[in-house]
């Protein structure tokens, strides 16, 4: 084929390319078989792989780069990507509409879904996709250029653009792929993720730009942060300039001129709610004039010409039709209700945690009520009460007997919960060995509850130390398993030998002992022989434990098949000693900090680590002690405590800002 040849064929793959896509993400009416699809693509990636001249950026093939990013370049956005205030009720609605009429005359206002997804900016210089990138903290955000453009509704090129052009948008992932994804997670024995929310978030973030594509994201387009060459006078033009552009843009947006008919709009869009192929968390209303929003300005940190009404949480009324109890892996019984499904919040639910037998008296819950449940957050459902019992419902008792083992259950000392003394209880296996691989334990990839149940039934393993003995034959012989992904899940377990003490002994499962507090015990005690050695006393004088904590470690390694368990894990390879990270500066020293709410840009594990390396310590409660609490988005009961206590709270860039200038004068 000759270059023009070439030429003429990238053309025309082009433009039916672009064209099946949009039928297919955009209109939801293929004319085009799959098959068809990839094999156009599979043509097109050939010829400009061959004449590398015509490879364009606005190529379809350049949707799905498939590269992997060991982290993403920080961005510094030129228009700030402000959050807005949250308002709950109808009275804050009007005092916000009020406010602005006391400063602005006869200001006029939109009214539109608020998408439950992450803020993104795009960039486009004459006409062509050059940036995207996300909001971070406002300021400073992330460049995820090559996920993004695997978003099929995301124009690479713009006809008859401006010569630069800077949009905001909300990703999110329509409730149809959150499905999807939930099925092949579980299928594969993954952590599924909370809510649609979560998961569009860790999707865009991924580093391999295939997966982000695999995830089936979308977006609309809300806002134009710049434009050269062309001028506005109202937010509305610039959205009809947007969808003229071929930008995506919120189906449903009115304008109203008070509070009533914004209170009326607001009704409509939440009874829309449920029927919407994606999640919508809130109504965001802004003032329409542009000359009107620079004359309100804005705080420090939201614009006084917008706000964000949040829904509360979703409540329905199903039917109670069991209640089971699950095993975990301390013996705890814990009751789940296991319901008729309803969707709350976006997603399917069917099961919801009734904690112990005092929460189920105190809301006298029976077996076929009528229950009204709501997702906490969005995202955990809770029964909040029982509206009606059936005709013949008897009150709820727990059982005198393990259901899985048929061991007696009692409760140990003080506490509500019953429990299962048996070691040998299969329950008690399973999950301790699912935790033992956990992501915060041993991190062991590829382990997940599905595959820990075949090594189970299969009596390949009967304690987390069988792990270290498994062979390639033996995971061949289970069901799923290839060469390949054999030989992964082995490299995985090596790997986790060389995790530092505080992972090992966060794996074990020692009662009242977590991640935080396996760390403040390796921090004192070293190596496992020194915890071993150790008194409840000695144990006690770390500073955030306590007297129960420290009775736990001492009970457990004084437990004989604990003990016996940790020698054969030395015996096996597994590390057991610890190498304390040094702290970059003393910052924060003596300080401790809560984490509360989702982030903009950190997650838990990074905050924690960052506040740590500058010697600070990290809480999981709210008390007196506390001397900051960081507030995310959400932020629930710890936020509220922490106001109550007068305690110091930040938010992220505060955080950040704190954290750049400790680094900038070492």
């Amino acid at each position: 084929m000759t270059h023009e040849q070439a030429e003429i064929r990238v053309r025309e793959l082009t433009e039916v390319l672009t064209r099946m896509a949009h039928e297919y993400y955009d209109l939801d009416a293929p004319t085009a078989e799959d098959y068809e699809y990839d094999t156009l693509m599979r043509e097109l990636r050939t010829l400009e792989t061959e004449f590398p001249d015509l490879l364009q950026p606005d190529s379809p093939t350049q949707r799905v780069q498939g590269v992997a990013s060991g982290k993403f370049e920080k961005v510094a956005h030129t228009v700030q990507m402000a959050s807005l205030q949250d308002v709950f009720s109808f009275e804050q609605v009007a005092a916000f509409v009020q406010r602005v009429k006391d400063a602005v005359e006869d200001p006029y206002f939109t009214v539109e879904p608020k998408i439950d997804g992450l803020s993104v900016s795009l960039e486009y210089e004459n006409g062509v996709l050059t940036r995207g990138s996300t909001r971070g903290d406002g300021f400073i955000g992330e460049n995820v250029t090559a996920n993004l453009k695997t978003i099929r509704s995301i124009p690479l090129k713009l006809d008859h653009a401006p010569a630069e052009l800077e949009v905001r948008g909300e990703v999110y992932m329509p409730r149809a792929s959150f499905e999807l994804l939930s099925a092949q997670q579980e299928a594969a024995g993954e952590e599924v993720f909370k809510n649609p929310r979560n998961a569009a978030a860790g999707s865009l973030r991924q580093k391999n730009s295939a997966v982000t594509a695999s995830r089936r994201l979308d977006i609309f387009v809300f806002n134009l942060q710049r434009v050269e060459g062309e001028s506005f006078s109202e937010h509305s033009e610039t959205v009809d300039r947007m969808t003229a552009l071929g930008f995506p843009t919120i189906p449903y947006t009115r304008c109203a001129a008070d509070a009533e008919a914004i209170c009326a709009e607001i009704e409509k869009i939440g009874a829309m709610r449920g029927t919407l192929p994606y999640d919508i968390d809130g109504v965001v209303i802004k003032t329409d004039s542009l000359a009107q929003r620079e004359a309100l300005g804005a705080t420090a940190k939201y614009p006084k010409w917008a706000i964000a009404y949040k829904f509360p949480p979703e409540e329905k009324l199903t039917k109670l039709r069991s209640i089971e109890i699950q095993v975990g892996r301390t013996g705890v019984l814990t009751p789940v209700a296991v319901f008729d499904p309803i969707s709350l919040a976006g997603t399917s639910v069917s099961r919801a945690v009734l904690h112990n037998q005092q929460f189920i008296a105190e809301k006298d819950i029976r077996v076929g009520d009528m229950i009204r449940v709501r997702k906490a957050g969005d995202i955990i459902p809770e029964v909040l009460s029982s509206e009606s019992h059936a005709p013949d419902a008897e009150p709820y008792r727990f059982p005198e007997h393990c259901p899985v083992c048929g061991a007696p259950v009692s409760r140990d000392g003080e506490e509500a919960a019953l429990r299962c003394f048996n070691p040998a209880c299969p329950a008690q296996i399973f999950r301790s060995i699912v935790h033992f691989a956990s992501k915060g334990a041993m991190n062991i990839d590829g382990l997940g509850p599905a595959i820990v149940q075949q090594l189970l039934a299969r009596k390949l393993i009967a304690s987390p130390a069988d792990l270290y003995t498994l062979t390639k034959e033996q995971l061949l012989s289970l069901d799923g398993f290839q060469e390949k992904s054999a030989e992964n899940l082995l490299a995985a377990i090596e790997n986790s030998k060389s995790q530092p003490l505080d992972r090992v002994i966060a794996a074990l499962g020692i009662r009242n002992i977590g991640q935080s507090a396996a760390v403040l015990l390796c921090d004192r005690f070293p190596s496992v022989e020194a915890i071993r050695q150790a008194n409840t006393d000695d144990i006690a004088a770390i500073d955030g434990f306590g007297e129960i904590m420290a009775e736990s470690v001492h009970e457990a390694f004084a437990e004989p098949a604990f003990a016996e368990l940790v020698d054969t894990l030395l015996a096996r390879g597994v590390r057991m000693e610890y190498a304390a990270k040094e702290a970059v500066s003393s910052r924060f020293s003596g300080i401790t900090f809560v984490l509360t709410g989702t982030l903009p840009n950190l997650k838990r594990d990074e905050a924690k680590a960052m506040i740590e390396a500058h010697g600070g310590k990290v809480s999981g409660s709210v008390s007196k002690k506390t001397g900051i609490v960081v507030a995310g988005e959400d932020a629930g009961s710890k936020l509220i405590k922490a106001q109550e206590l007068g305690i110091e709270i930040i938010d992220e860039a505060e955080l950040l800002r704190r954290i750049g200038e400790e680094e900038s004068t070492l």
